[in-house]
């Protein structure tokens, strides 16, 4: 007697193609302008459209995706505005966070941030631009919680995904991994002054290479 088919919760369903979406688009596999339908995803999954629509209208909140129309739904293009407004949060959560990963980093949490470093070098050597991504996330998301403060986390929480987008924008990856070095050397250094000084600039440079890639002169 065969046992019975596992039913997949539908909210389960709805996380699960909201991920891979989210992750399609972070990765460049959707691109601004692309439609999403309704039908051809549900398709693709191999679902309902309920949870398709669901995730879809997760990832409008999210700011990924927007409706044209009521029948049109796109990846959003980013404006020099979302650029500047997405950056400006980064210099004021990440700057701070920094100074208290200094203050706070423990010999363990060092290491562990080193380990990041070389999967990025690695990552950067074999030019793999979706490991890149998810291993500077990575190294972002430690500092933050080395910082050891909740509610700043939370606030990050909402963006994380945006930011992660942006980030896939900046193919400048040998000058990622330098300045990536340079905050760490600062942070494993234990002064918060020169933490905060070594990641404004970084979120400053990755501004401006953002922001060449995506609107040339146009955009300065």
């Amino acid at each position: 007697m065969s046992s019975p088919t596992k039913i997949e919760p539908l909210g389960a369903v709805r996380e699960r193609v909201l991920a891979t979406l989210r992750q399609d688009i972070i990765a460049g596999r959707l691109l601004p302008g692309d439609r999403l339908v309704e039908r051809e995803l549900a398709e693709r999954f191999g679902v309902s459209r309920v949870p398709v629509r669901e995730a879809i209208r997760a990832l409008v909140a999210e700011g990924f995706v927007l409706f044209e129309s009521a029948r049109r739904t796109v990846v959003r293009r980013l404006t020099p505005t979302d650029v500047k407004e997405l950056f400006e949060l980064r210099e004021a959560l990440e700057v701070y966070a920094a100074g208290l990963a200094a203050s706070r980093a423990t010999p363990e949490a060092l290491a562990g941030l080193r380990e990041l470093l070389e999967s990025a070098a690695a990552a950067t050597r074999a030019g793999d631009a979706e490991t890149i991504t998810d291993v500077n996330t990575r190294f972002h998301d430690s500092i933050l919680a080395l910082a050891g403060n909740s509610l700043l986390i939370s606030v990050m929480e909402p963006v994380d995904g945006r930011l992660r987008w942006l980030t896939r924008q900046n193919e400048e990856w040998p000058q990622l991994l330098t300045e990536h070095q340079e905050l760490y050397e600062a942070i494993a250094s234990g002064d918060p002054d020169r933490a905060r000084a070594r990641a404004l600039s970084h979120v400053q440079a990755n501004y401006r290479s953002t922001v060449r890639h995506l609107f040339g002169d146009a955009g300065a």
